[in-house]
């Protein structure tokens, strides 16, 4: 694994230096592009990476490759920051903002899945004599009530966003908006057809990815989410690949919650009057403020909830057992 970490440092750096004699912008800062020097930290976090991964191939386990390991992968997922949001704009047939920075997200995103199984491996509690063996799988199990309990907030803080899409979809009011206006909304801000079709039809793109998510919620930390279910009899029984919900589940919880508890932060300071917030396509202050809370707070809890939820999953679907 250290081998590989490497060989994604080498290219990640090399992508980024790239970029940044190129000027190309790999960031975006309240919606523009950002200055191209900051591509130069694309660089820097690439470098990093592949001195600590090339540290332990060649001197083995060590405190200091370590630890920067963690630090780059840290840094690495602060710069897949934005790959959420780049994948649902394709899901639904929209182009991304930038490609060259949709393929830092990815990149970074793919960098920090390495350098955290390296760093967990290498010195880790995988790394001591009786450590669990990797190769066997361990039997289907639940949460502790604890995370499930988190499970049910990220659910519940979902609903009244959910109500509040699917009043604009059925052609109601809601914040002084009404279905149509905010259908026009859409489709001045560049939606795609696949989404203004759904919208058409009654159904809110987004309300169907928090389903989604709640799906992905539950099957975290219930045994159902370890196996296939019974209604696909090519893989009735069968494990899950263990890559297939984490990878989702980190990418939702690395966007979700920082992006939820800041934006709940800012909502808080605006509340207070310490800050102004901006009317935006709403009537007044007041209602985007209303739809701010409800959105902020949904993401927050359920990010929150996602990264117990990812936690628990991943250290209950080790080999060797719970």
């Amino acid at each position: 694994m250290d081998r590989a970490t490497t060989v994604w440092a080498v290219a990640y750096a090399g992508f980024g230096l790239v970029c940044a004699l190129g000027g190309t912008p790999l960031f975006h800062l309240g919606g523009a592009p950002a200055s191209p020097a900051l591509s130069w930290a694309v660089v820097a976090v690439g470098v990093l990476a592949a001195a600590a991964s090339g540290a332990v191939t060649r001197y083995g386990v060590r405190p200091g490759p370590r630890l920067l390991l963690w630090v780059a992968c840290v840094l690495a997922g602060c710069a897949a920051f934005g790959l959420l949001m780049d994948v649902i704009t394709l899901m639904f047939g929209q182009g991304v903002d930038s490609a060259p920075a949709a393929a830092n997200h990815a990149l970074a995103a793919t960098g920090c899945l390495l350098l955290a199984t390296t760093a967990r491996t290498v010195g880790g509690p995988g790394a001591a004599s009786g450590a669990p063996d990797p190769s066997v799988a361990p039997d289907p199990s639940a949460a502790t009530r604890s995370v499930q309990l988190a499970a049910c907030a990220g659910t519940v803080a979902f609903l009244p966003y959910v109500a509040m899409k699917l009043v604009w979809v059925s052609g109601g009011t809601f914040a002084g908006v009404t279905g149509e206006q905010m259908l026009a909304i859409s489709e001045h801000n560049g939606a795609s057809g696949i989404w203004l079709t759904l919208e058409s039809w009654g159904l809110d793109g987004t309300v169907l990815l928090a389903a989604l998510g709640v799906f992905l919620l539950w099957g975290l930390v219930r045994p159902w989410g370890q196996v296939y279910p019974r209604w696909t009899p090519w893989l009735r029984g069968r494990r899950v690949p263990r890559g297939l919900p984490l990878l989702p589940a980190l990418v939702g919880a690395a966007t979700l919650a920082p992006y939820g508890v800041l934006g709940t932060g800012y909502l808080a300071l605006a509340t207070a009057g310490v800050v102004t917030m901006r009317q935006g396509d709403f009537p007044s202050p007041g209602d985007a403020l209303l739809v701010g809370w409800i959105g902020m707070v949904a993401f927050a809890v359920y990010g929150c909830a996602l990264i117990a939820a990812t936690r628990s999953y991943w250290i209950r679907t080790r080999g060797g057992g719970r």
